[in-house]
């Protein structure tokens, strides 16, 4: 497959095509942009993110949580990333993983009713 047209432009360009193609619902092809910018960027939170949110949406639920997992393996309180991971976790069926993650997000967020 012919990836130029993901792989163009600045990286400042590549997130805004991935945002552009996020807010059209089309998932896949924002992974394939965000994908590419987040090997340059690794460090960056929030390419990476939406590449796990791009994945989550396109049912790529395993990508999605190597991402998420990268993300709160170098910010633990990160509490999107968390929640996110919940909930990836929670549609492959893994619920005990799952709800460690969703308490996590929810006490990081104020919540602490359930913790």
């Amino acid at each position: 497959m012919d990836t130029t047209y993901y792989d163009h432009g600045t990286p400042a360009e590549r997130w805004e095509r991935a945002r552009m193609f996020f807010d059209a619902r089309d998932y896949a092809a924002a992974a394939r942009v965000l994908d590419g910018l987040v090997g340059e960027v690794p460090e960056q939170t929030g390419p990476r993110l939406l590449l796990a949110r791009s994945y989550y949406h396109s049912a790529q639920l395993r990508r999605a949580e190597v991402e998420l997992r990268a993300v709160v393996e170098r910010d633990p309180v990160e509490q999107y990333a968390r929640l996110m991971l919940g909930r990836t976790l929670e549609r492959q069926g893994r619920q005990e993983e799952a709800d460690a993650q969703l308490r996590i997000a929810s006490a990081l967020g104020g919540d602490f009713t359930e913790v």
